[in-house]
């Protein structure tokens, strides 16, 4: 009778590892893309205020360590919010 539970929760678990593997790698090519991005941007010299270019850089230097450290979803997330504030889509 619990067989059925046991299979359930093993071909859940088989396809939640599927899904992580296969999202790292998209995520890891991702970050390398996205800081050329931000670093294009900063490269124009965009008229902003010193906090606003020092939040901006401290994103993008957190990004590139996460990403280093293989903690891409992090990396993706704070690259996105240096984005957000360059503007960049």
């Amino acid at each position: 009778p619990n067989g059925g539970f046991l299979m359930k929760y093993i071909l859940s678990a088989v396809a939640v590892a599927f899904a992580l593997a296969v999202t790292a790698p998209a995520h890891a090519f991702h970050c390398p893309a996205d800081m050329k991005k931000i670093d294009a941007a900063l490269a124009k010299n965009p008229q902003m205020s010193k906090k606003d270019m020092a939040k901006i850089t401290g994103l993008g230097a957190k990004g590139e360590a996460m990403h280093k450290a293989g903690q891409h979803g992090k990396s993706v997330a704070a690259l996105a919010k240096a984005m957000e504030a360059l503007g960049i889509k």
